[in-house]
C-alpha cells in the first residue's frame, strides 16, 4: 500500500501530458455482499466515489473518432454485507468493509469506421484495501455459527475484476452499469468456500477536463 501512491501519482503525471488526455470523477451507487458466508445474506447497499484518467489508445484523428481506452480509475467503496440467520433471535447480523480501490479498464466504444456509437464495454483488473472495518453482531449468533463461518480473521488486500456496460450521455457525462466479482479470500480461515467479495453497481462518471489535441 505504500507503493501505491507514488506509483499512482506517477501514473497521472504522465498520463496528464499524454495525447487526448481526459480526467474527471466517479460515484456508484451499488448492492454487494460476500459469497460462501453468513447464511441468509440479504447484501448491503453502499456507495463509492472516486477519479479516474483516461485516453486514447488508436487513432483520433476525427474529433472523439477514438473507440479504445485505457482508464485506470482509483475510489472509495463501502462494501461488506448484511445478514439475517435465524434474525427473529440474533436480529440482523451486520459486516461492513470500506475499501480504497483501483481499477485499470479497457473501454471499448461500439463503432464503425470512425462513426463511433454511444454505447461501450469495460473490463479489468481490480485490486483493493480495507481502510474500515464495522462488525455488529449477537455474541450468542457468533457462539452458534462461527463453526460455519469462521471468519474472525479478515484479509485487508484483495483482488478481483471489474466489468460492466455504459452509456456516454454527452461530452462530459457517462452513465454505466457495473459488476466486480473477487478472486481473492476474504475470511482465510474459512476453508470451505472462496468468500469473495462481490457487487452490482449503478453509477455516473463525469469529465472535468477534455484534451482533445
Amino acid at each position: 500500500m505504500k507503493n501505491l501512491i507514488p506509483a499512482l501519482a506517477l501514473l497521472f503525471s504522465v498520463l496528464a501530458h499524454a495525447q487526448n488526455f481526459k480526467y474527471g470523477v466517479t460515484g456508484n451507487f451499488h448492492r454487494g455482499s460476500i459469497a460462501g458466508v453468513h447464511d441468509y445474506s440479504t447484501g448491503k447497499y453502499g456507495g463509492g466515489l472516486g477519479f479516474f484518467a483516461q485516453w486514447s489508445l488508436v487513432e483520433n484523428d476525427v474529433f472523439d473518432s477514438a473507440w479504445l481506452y485505457l482508464t485506470p480509475q482509483i475510489e472509495y467503496n463501502m462494501q461488506g454485507e448484511n445478514a439475517k440467520a435465524d434474525r427473529d433471535i440474533y436480529g440482523l447480523q451486520k459486516y461492513h468493509h470500506d475499501y480504497i480501490a483501483m481499477q485499470v479498464y479497457l473501454k471499448w466504444f461500439f463503432h464503425q469506421g470512425n462513426m463511433k456509437r454511444d454505447v461501450f464495454l469495460f473490463a479489468g483488473p481490480r485490486i483493493e484495501y480495507m481502510v474500515r472495518q464495522d462488525v455488529n453482531v449477537d455474541p450468542a449468533y457468533n457462539a452458534v455459527y462461527y463453526q460455519y463461518n469462521l471468519d474472525d480473521e479478515v484479509k485487508k488486500f484483495g483482488y478481483g475484476v471489474s466489468m460492466g456496460v455504459g452509456l456516454k450521455i454527452n461530452q462530459h457525462l457517462e452513465s454505466f452499469l457495473r459488476f466486480d466479482r473477487g478472486f481473492s479470500t476474504v475470511y482465510p480461515k474459512n476453508t470451505y468456500n472462496n468468500t469473495y467479495n462481490r457487487m452490482l453497481a449503478v453509477g455516473l462518471n463525469y469529465f472535468i477536463d477534455e484534451n482533445w489535441w
